[in-house]
């Protein structure tokens, strides 16, 4: 399934979109989505360095047009960049999840769902007819982490991706100042926002408050808020690591992905594991401020692994020329997690489709200027 590219006008960028929504939503939810860790600095440097990137045109080439369309195991795309797992979407926007699962269903792109997110397993398979990829965060009981994996499997969920780059949780300060922490606290300040902010107010009344989804048939029932932050720190706690992928790799039938890949090492591991792809991401800058950049060691380890494992990015994409410029350093498929849910926060329901049409509409443009025919051939385009 297709859809065609047509766009709200008012909002024709990421950023149109960024601004709508902070003025649409509870300050609150917008910082969550908006914010990094600690003073912000790899946010910034993600999407900065990404845009140091450069591309050289080719104006004199003959030119036999140019196609979005992305091979990716198994699977052709409509274009080379899904929408990345995120936490908590139904904070930020109401169905938010659905909204999404939807709206990449119909342009046939991937959507990644996230174990904390404010949907199920079963829903967002129910929407997508079973093509949307699947994020796990590794539980510390095996048993959860089986019947999970059992009930992907069972939603024909093609890809699994295991996170790795959330040891322990980033140090956010307008997190810790808004009570958005385990517990959450409904702050006079928070109240305040929510009721400046009705439209969202009363599409969270009519939705239901946002709980995570996928993990309510192994929370207690009855739980304080109190009692849900130790629950969900016992749950969650403990690093991923060779001996805990292992036993995934043999139980999971489908394509494996490890996302969270940030250095060479771990891409080797990964390679060595027989895992099908890894994602290079450090979780949108919001775990280690004083990491690389994401588009740093996505083309070292593209160099040394791509022709090994398929080597994916996300993390700082913001715009069609920032999916050419990762893609051209080495990236054979790109994600984008902020980009979306500021289009949902800024317009609703049709915050999904909008957004991907931006997209697409400006990565054609870019790959039509440099003489670009398929995504693949990026990298001839990058200037070393």
């Amino acid at each position: 399934m297709s859809k065609a590219i047509k766009y709200n006008s008012n909002y024709p960028s990421i950023d149109n979109l960024r601004t709508k929504a902070k003025k649409r939503i509870p300050a609150f939810a917008f910082e969550y989505l908006d914010g990094g860790c600690n003073e912000d600095t790899n946010l910034r440097k993600n999407t900065r360095e990404i845009r140091e990137v450069e591309l050289i045109p080719q104006y004199l080439t003959k030119h036999r047009g140019s196609s979005m369309k992305t091979t990716l195991f198994g699977h052709e795309y409509d274009a080379p960049f899904g929408i990345s797992p995120v936490g908590l979407q139904g904070l930020m926007w109401p169905n938010s999840p659905e909204i999404l699962a939807k709206a990449a269903f119909e342009h046939n792109i991937p959507f990644c769902l996230s174990t904390v997110t404010t949907s199920s397993i079963e829903r967002i398979a129910e929407i997508t007819e079973g093509k949307s990829w699947f994020q796990l965060y590794h539980p510390s009981e095996n048993a959860m982490r089986d019947d999970i994996l059992k009930r992907a499997a069972a939603a024909e969920m093609p890809v699994l991706v295991i996170l790795s780059d959330v040891p322990t949780f980033g140090y956010r300060p307008r997190d810790i100042r808004n009570g958005l922490g385990m517990p959450p606290k409904m702050t006079f300040k928070n109240m305040i926002e929510i009721v400046l902010h009705p439209n969202w107010a009363l599409r969270t009344l009519y939705h239901g408050q946002p709980s995570f989804k996928t993990l309510k048939p192994y929370t207690p029932k009855g739980l304080s808020m109190s009692q849900l932050g130790k629950f969900m720190d016992k749950t969650f706690s403990g690093r991923l690591d060779e001996e805990k992928i292992k036993p995934i790799r043999d139980m999971w039938k489908g394509k494996l992905v490890l996302k969270g890949v940030a250095n060479e090492m771990d891409a080797e591991k990964a390679v060595k594991l027989g895992l099908d792809g890894i994602i290079v991401s450090n979780h949108g800058g919001r775990q280690l401020d004083a990491g690389e950049s994401t588009i740093k060691p996505l083309t070292r380890i593209a160099e040394k692994y791509g022709d090994q494992i398929t080597v994916m990015m996300d993390s700082g994409i913001r715009s069609g020329p920032d999916i050419a410029c990762s893609m051209a350093s080495g990236a054979a498929f790109t994600f984008l997690g902020r980009a979306f849910m500021y289009g949902v926060a800024a317009l609703g329901a049709q915050g999904g489709d909008h957004t991907i049409s931006i997209l697409k509409t400006q990565l054609q443009q870019v790959m039509e200027q440099i003489c670009c025919e398929t995504t693949g051939e990026f990298p001839k385009f990058l200037k070393k």
